[in-house]
């Protein structure tokens, strides 16, 4: 586990999980995106790999209209453990401020169109290949995003990349996908938990 992410947070302070390296495992990799309201709200883009999560903070937010590029910054890697946090990290605390899972599921690369759910060595193999290239292409099985994305590293930063969504039959433009904005694990919102709801209440 990258040390970049203990070294920001105090455990016996947050709830969020302890880094820790997790290996193996079957069926398909998982992603996840938090709705993380911190200094600003914005949304988190993360995406297993090797054990851990690849993650990119997306000030916009995703959008599934194809004409849409939003920005987003790849930051520390995360456990695996993080995929599920839903929760309040403390007042002083990096990232202090409430989170949700507002969405999460599972994917494939599918460069070239084809998909391969089900072999995680190959799906990784190919990710590893596509960060070091600057350009991942994956489709999404979630509960709100689903389909085809990339993310593609831009010149302006050593850290910025693009994420837009390719056109397919999910991508749309009639609606803001961030309307629905509850956690697909407890059902609260940034603004339940801002008013003192917990996730497990």
């Amino acid at each position: 586990m990258a040390n970049k992410y203990e070294e920001k947070r105090d455990f016996s302070r947050t709830p969020e999980p302890p880094p820790r390296q997790q290996q193996g495992g079957s069926g398909p990799l998982v992603f996840t995106v938090q709705k993380h309201s911190a200094r600003r709200l914005h949304c988190d883009f993360r995406l297993e790999v090797d054990g851990v999560l690849k993650s990119w903070a997306v000030p916009a937010g995703p959008s599934a209209d194809s004409r849409v590029r939003r920005l987003a910054v790849m930051v520390e890697d995360h456990p695996l453990d993080y995929a599920s946090f839903d929760g309040l990290i403390p007042e002083g605390e990096y990232g202090g401020g409430q989170v949700i899972v507002w969405d999460r599921g599972t994917y494939s690369p599918d460069e070239g169109g084809e998909l391969f759910f089900d072999d995680r060595e190959r799906t990784q193999e190919q990710m590893r290949n596509g960060l070091a290239e600057g350009k991942i292409s994956v489709f999404l099985r979630g509960q709100k995003l689903k389909g085809s994305w990339t993310l593609v590293k831009t010149k302006r930063g050593p850290q910025d990349w693009l994420l837009i969504k390719h056109r397919d039959e999910y991508a749309q433009s009639e609606r803001d996908i961030l309307d629905d904005g509850r956690s697909v694990i407890s059902g609260l919102s940034i603004e339940d938990l801002k008013a003192g709801k917990t996730p497990e209440a």
